[in-house]
């Protein structure tokens, strides 16, 4: 006997296997009615859910064939010349992934909260609670900070507008190729030899200020540094327009004269190109304060709450919260919330940590952070191989990179094609297994609520 579903027209199998009653045909138009099943017999998750998911046209984004988002989305012509900057792959509702053209993510798993997973809903409520992206920078991204949950709550009640949500936003990159970001304030030693090297920034940040922080002694450290910090950053960040734009214009006569007589350092030509990009913005000169931090394709960085930060160059993919909280104040057109930032950074000074991943099975590194909403795997599977996936009690999106093979999961005994760009929503307690199907490597990767949660 057939079953029910396939007994359908194809646009309302499509509807019963996203989990909605098909209500009778409209005798008019022969057409079926999507209904939310709150009366409907439960019906089997299905195992596999392809989406389409939305990109961000942001103004650092990549353009054209030069861009990963374009090539994965397939705008290899860069949307008529638009920036291609992000790939969103969630519920976020910014920018909602979708099933069918009327039938988005966020809606299918407050209506199916089974695929979320038992602990996840009982935390996360109906949602996911993570956000997936690729990234493809061609210039800077804001100096910004995220705000934990507290100040999130804080924000999102004074200025929703602009604070669309009240989560917090740990974020990790993990990078596809070479990728360069600032991150976290550099140690003591290193800002005493800007405030001594660099006149520009000393004159914005004053000689009281300064003479404190070169004051500070390296068995100091703790609540003392942290204040002068604050205090020479804060100063440097609420600077006129004008005696910013004056003392950039003096740093980069003074650069480009020297450099005819030394090699200038990588800080140095770094807020040359910062400026090139940002004329006359403050950020140029804040990127004194950080530290400058190069991955290489397959290590990964994590950022989290009230830790000062800007993404450079180069491609990623990313994992957060879900959440679009951004406070910024440098290198950015946007709106400026100079004096939050400032008070918000908890003005730490170590080199963040570099993750490399840890081997889970062949073929498969996870990238775990300290917060409990997401983990990341990355699948490199040689051309013939094939790898599985155990279920797990939790939501997955996977997003094939690079290659092609095919991706098995669930009760389903067929396979589907799995290609460059394809995009896959898991339900909580599915197996998948994938398998390569080219003469190429087949590059995969993966979000799920982080393990140590689950487990």
């Amino acid at each position: 006997m057939a079953s029910s579903t396939a007994s359908l027209a194809p646009e309302a199998a499509l509807l019963e296997r996203l989990g909605l009653r098909v209500a009778p045909t409209d005798a008019a138009d022969g057409h079926h009615q999507a209904v939310p099943p709150t009366t409907m017999p439960s019906l089997p998750l299905p195992g596999l859910l392809p989406l389409r998911c939305a990109v961000q046209h942001y103004e650092w984004g990549r353009r054209g064939s030069d861009s990963l988002v374009a090539r994965l989305a397939g705008e290899g012509d860069g949307g008529e010349g638009r920036p291609c900057a992000e790939l969103w792959m969630g519920t976020h509702p910014a920018a909602p992934s979708s099933l069918a053209p009327d039938v988005s993510l966020r809606d299918w798993v407050a209506r199916n909260p089974a695929a979320l997973g038992r602990d996840v809903t009982a935390r996360w409520g109906g949602d996911l609670p993570f956000l997936f992206k690729v990234l493809s920078v061609a210039k800077a991204l804001s100096i910004q900070a995220h705000p934990d949950r507290d100040l999130a709550a804080t924000l999102h009640a004074l200025r929703p507008a602009t604070y669309r949500d009240d989560n917090h936003k740990p974020e990790m990159a993990v990078a596809v190729t070479e990728f360069h970001a600032l991150c976290g304030f550099a140690a003591t030693p290193e800002l005493k030899e800007v405030l001594r090297t660099v006149p520009e920034v000393q004159e914005l940040v004053g000689k009281e200020e300064s003479r404190k922080l070169l004051g500070v002694k390296e068995q100091d450290g703790g609540i003392g540094v942290r204040s002068y910090l604050k205090s020479a950053f804060t100063k440097l960040m609420t600077a006129s327009d004008e005696a910013v734009s004056k003392a950039i214009a003096n740093l980069k006569t003074r650069l480009n004269s020297e450099s005819k007589a030394r090699s200038l350092t990588k800080k140095e030509q770094l807020v040359l190109s910062l400026e090139k990009q940002y004329p006359g913005d403050v950020g140029v000169l804040a990127a004194f304060f950080l530290n400058f931090v190069k991955l290489n394709p397959g290590e990964a960085l994590y950022v989290s709450a009230n830790e000062p930060h800007a993404y450079l160059s180069g491609e990623c993919i990313e994992c957060m919260a879900t959440s679009d909280n951004v406070v910024r104040a440098g290198l950015t057109p946007k709106y400026r919330d100079v004096q939050t930032l400032c008070s918000m950074l908890t003005y730490n000074q170590a080199f963040p940590e570099i993750l490399q991943g840890m081997p889970v099975q062949p073929y498969v590194t996870r990238y775990t952070p300290s917060t409990d909403e997401f983990e990341v795997d990355r699948y490199l599977l040689p051309p013939g191989k094939s790898v599985t996936m155990s279920p797990v009690p939790g939501p997955s999106i996977f997003i094939v990179m690079t290659g092609e093979g095919e991706i098995q999961s669930g009760f389903m005994t067929d396979s589907a094609k799995a290609k460059e760009g394809d995009v896959f929503f898991v339900p909580a307690h599915t197996k998948v297994k994938l398998y390569t199907s080219s003469p190429r490597s087949m590059q995969l990767y993966r979000a799920g609520v982080n393990s140590s949660f689950l487990s």
